[in-house]
C-alpha cells in the first residue's frame, strides 16, 4: 500500500500547488518584464505598479519581481512580447489565447500543435474575435467576453476541457476564453 499514508498523500497535495505557483508566478514574471520595457524600468507607470501589485497579491517574492522588472528593462535579455492566437476548438467553439513569449515562432508552433492533437485549429486574425467583446481589468489585463455562446456535446465538452488543460500547461500562455456553453 505504498503511497497512501497521510504523508505521502501530503507531499503530492504540496507538489501539485507549488506547480501550480511556479506556473503563475512564471506568468506575473513575465507581465512585470513586459511591463517594464514598456515603462522603461519606472516604477510610477500605471501598468507596472499594477503588476507588481498583482504579483504582491499572489505573494511573490520582492526579489523574484526585482528581477523581473531588471529584465524587462536589460538590452541584452531578450524581448518579451505579448501575442494573442485566435482558434477554434472542438464542436467549432471560438477561443482566444493570449499568452507571453520571448520567442513568437516557437510558442505559435506550439499551440498549433496542441490545437491540433485535440480537435483544434488557429484561426487567421479576426477569425474568433467577432464572438467576443474586450475590456482591460483594474491591473490591465484584456479580459475577452463572449457575444455569442455555442452549445456543445458532453464528448465535445470533455474534448474542450482537455485542450483548455493542455494549453494551460503550456509556460507562454496566460489566459485562454472561449465561446462555449457551459
Amino acid at each position: 500500500m505504498s503511497g497512501h499514508n497521510k504523508f505521502s498523500q501530503i507531499k503530492h497535495q504540496k507538489a501539485s500547488e507549488d506547480g501550480k505557483r511556479s506556473k503563475m508566478f512564471s506568468i506575473l514574471g513575465k507581465q512585470i518584464s513586459v511591463q517594464s520595457r514598456l515603462a522603461n524600468g519606472d516604477m510610477n507607470s500605471a501598468g507596472l505598479r499594477a503588476m507588481i501589485e498583482k504579483a504582491r497579491k499572489a505573494n511573490m517574492p520582492n526579489d523574484t519581481i526585482g528581477r523581473a522588472v531588471k529584465k524587462g528593462i536589460g538590452s541584452n535579455e531578450t524581448a518579451l512580447e505579448e501575442v494573442l492566437y485566435e482558434a477554434f476548438g472542438p464542436g467549432g467553439v471560438a477561443m482566444m489565447i493570449s499568452g507571453i513569449t520571448d520567442s513568437r515562432n516557437r510558442t505559435s508552433n506550439e499551440i498549433k500543435n496542441i490545437l491540433s492533437d485535440h480537435s483544434g485549429s488557429l484561426g487567421t486574425p479576426g477569425s474568433a474575435s467577432w464572438a467576443f467583446t474586450s475590456a482591460r481589468d483594474d491591473s490591465g489585463d484584456i479580459i475577452y467576453t463572449p457575444t455569442t455562446t455555442i452549445p456543445l456535446s458532453p464528448e465535445d465538452t470533455t474534448k474542450l476541457t482537455e485542450l483548455i488543460e493542455a494549453l494551460e500547461n503550456q509556460d507562454d500562455v496566460k489566459s485562454i476564453a472561449t465561446n462555449a456553453n457551459s
